[in-house]
């Protein structure tokens, strides 16, 4: 039953992200860096060129570790400009919410614990962390979160809601509050398996193997990974946390965006710090360029990856090719939304 609402999980996560302009470029071409890591990287096919240069959307499943990470690219051309979309996404909680987006929530800055006030832990979650045990819960939890909850929620009292969601809220706000101290070696560790499962190695390993930040972008992969040690000049960032609805799994999601805008493109990418179903790290990379021959729009590429311990082992062996096609499928049906959201606002 959980593989498959891993598959609506890994499909609804995807925002469409990333990939790579130019300086320069043909009158009836793509700029000259897109060209190269289409050829290199993503490898459309014929078929799939003629529709991007047509206007229509194209998708393309990335090369990965199927046991653990999907990976999907994206780029389609929006005649609309680009402040227009830096708007809309620095508007949050606007930008994400209705469909499977439940809640969403900006985080202020400094982050205080009044800004978690409406995450509630679903019924299931409830359900699950009155037997959760370090190495054994549904939930993903650290082992000081877990016992948190033993301490500080009398279980056998007529409604232990009010003090689960409690202890959920400090958390979070705990959470938030260590890594924009300590970046990625704050996050947490899971146990929840046969092996201990360090976050911030997961995002590194991740990292490693994407060429649009080894390749394209090397200052953008050392911030992900040294923030707050390391910064991206001209950017803004923020920290959010939604609750999202995945069939039986609402999953409380917290992620940290950042918005660079440039003379030559604007990148914004999102990374994932904590989910409490399916996934254990993501990064979801979009970059918008201008391209004068085709007019006052831009094109929009993207690069969604991200890592999960639902596609492993025996039961991983018969929902992974359903994954990656459901995760293809809902990329090209979020650039199709965001073209259209953009082109009708003008």
């Amino acid at each position: 039953m959980e593989s498959r609402f891993l598959l609506k999980a890994l499909g609804a996560s995807v925002l469409a992200t990333s990939a790579i302009g130019a300086v320069q470029h043909t009158p009836d071409g793509l700029p000259p860096r897109l060209e190269s890591y289409l050829a290199s990287v993503a490898k459309p096919t014929p078929a799939d060129r003629m529709e991007l240069m047509g206007g229509a959307p194209i998708t393309k499943l990335l090369d990965g570790d199927e046991s653990k990470e999907v990976a999907v690219f994206g780029a389609i051309w929006i005649d609309a400009p680009i402040a227009r979309y830096v708007e809309l996404v620095k508007d949050i909680e606007t930008f994400e919410r209705g469909g499977g987006f439940k809640v969403t929530r900006r985080i202020s800055t400094p982050p205080r614990l009044e800004d978690f006030d409406q995450l509630h832990l679903p019924d299931e979650d409830l359900q699950a962390l009155r037997v959760c045990r370090v190495g054994s819960c549904k939930v993903k939890l650290g082992e000081q979160a877990l016992q948190r909850f033993r301490a500080q929620v009398d279980w056998n009292s007529g409604n232990p809601r009010a003090a689960a969601d409690l202890v959920m809220r400090r958390l979070a706000f705990e959470y938030v509050t260590r890594y924009l101290e300590g970046g990625n070696e704050r996050l947490p560790v899971y146990r929840d398996r046969s092996r201990p499962t360090v976050l911030a190695e997961e995002f590194r390993a991740m990292t490693e193997q994407m060429a649009e930040l080894t390749t394209y972008m090397p200052t953008l992969r050392s911030y992900l990974l040294h923030f707050p040690k390391v910064t991206l000049p001209g950017s803004t960032s923020f920290l959010y946390w939604q609750e999202t609805e995945f069939g039986l799994k609402p999953t409380i999601r917290i992620s940290h965006l950042t918005i660079r805008e440039g003379a030559e493109d604007t990148v914004v990418v999102s990374k994932m710090l904590y989910a409490s179903h399916y996934f254990l790290t993501g990064v979801e990379l979009r970059v918008l360029r201008p391209d004068p021959s085709r007019g006052p729009g831009f094109w929009f590429t993207s690069v969604n990856r991200s890592r999960s311990d639902g596609l492993s082992g025996f039961r991983g062996m018969f929902v992974r090719g359903r994954v990656r096609s459901e995760v293809q499928e809902s990329a090209l049906a979020g650039l199709r939304r965001t073209k259209e959201m953009l082109e009708s606002a003008r």
